[in-house]
């Protein structure tokens, strides 16, 4: 943005969501000038930028929805909002991959994301290191749980420079453990995790964005198009009272909870995911506890 000049001889700008200001003498301030805090261009900066702010967590807020429920999102979509600065921030550089006409996620052709045109289609770097285009009308924006050779992927995107500014390839995973009861109902890992208070579970619950209902941490999950929670027991009892864990589960339409060999691989990774960030959080007495992190 250009220099906007106040009534009272300063100008000011906005330096990414950083209100900035200078002297009638052209040098740049440190900060805004106390007597400037209500001037209506100050004022209106100030709002642009919480604006912005919230407008860029909105986006990565978006595109970790689509990620996490592997929802297909229409190439014409990200060539409409590609030309916004905070989109293109959140989707640049993710793993796209096309869906063909008979809804098969192709992810032997995913590349990393580069361009978005309404004309052309998507422009991607392919795992070759190729400049393509994916003609695809819908692409997958994969869970990196689903991501064969994660690893190597990782590797290759150091080398191209990648950047994301939404977690994909380095958000954490949980595959499934061959050794686990598949005919239980319950994941038992992260269970007996004790908090002095139960509103600290429920704090940090919170602070990654998971809601607590009846008890539970809970986290919304669609796997292969089917909606799937993941519920982690924290305790129901008063906010001051002491609490420990319990187990982990997930439930389908109706309550219905699964049998753990019937959760796909999404779900399992962002519900042990949920469990294992609020577990982080207990009270350690003693000697260090050994938890699955």
């Amino acid at each position: 943005m250009g220099w906007i000049e106040t009534s009272s001889g300063y100008a000011v700008t906005l330096d990414g969501t950083q209100v900035r200001c200078r002297n009638a003498a052209g040098r740049t301030l440190k900060q805004v000038p106390a007597k400037l805090r209500d001037d209506v261009e100050v004022v209106r900066l100030r709002q642009l930028a919480e604006w912005l702010e919230r407008h860029e967590r909105e986006c990565r807020s978006q595109v970790d929805t689509w990620i996490v429920r592997s929802l297909p999102v229409p190439t014409e979509l990200l060539a409409r909002v590609w030309p916004d600065a905070a989109w293109q921030a959140a989707l640049r550089d993710l793993v796209v991959a096309p869906v063909d006409t008979d809804g098969t996620v192709a992810l032997e052709r995913a590349g990393f994301l580069r361009d978005a045109d309404p004309e052309q289609g998507l422009g991607v770097v392919d795992l070759d290191g190729d400049s393509v285009r994916l003609a695809a009308r819908t692409v997958v924006i994969p869970h990196p749980v689903l991501l064969e050779d994660l690893e190597e992927l990782r590797e290759f995107a150091a080398e191209l420079g990648v950047e994301q500014g939404a977690g994909q390839l380095f958000r954490e995973v949980w595959p499934r453990p061959d050794e686990r009861d598949g005919a239980a109902f319950e994941w038992s890992a992260y269970a007996g995790g004790k908090f002095e208070e139960l509103r600290h579970a429920t704090a940090r619950a919170g602070s990654y964005g998971y809601r607590v209902r009846g008890g539970y941490a809970v986290c919304p999950l669609v796997e292969d198009g089917v909606a799937v929670e993941a519920a982690y027991w924290i305790g129901a009892d008063y906010p001051e009272a002491e609490t420990r864990t319990g187990g982990l589960e997930w439930r389908v339409a109706g309550g219905r909870r699964l049998p753990l060999r019937e959760v796909g691989p999404v779900a399992w990774s962002e519900g042990v995911r949920m469990a294992a960030l609020v577990y982080a959080g207990r009270v350690v007495n003693g000697e260090d506890e050994e938890g699955e992190l």
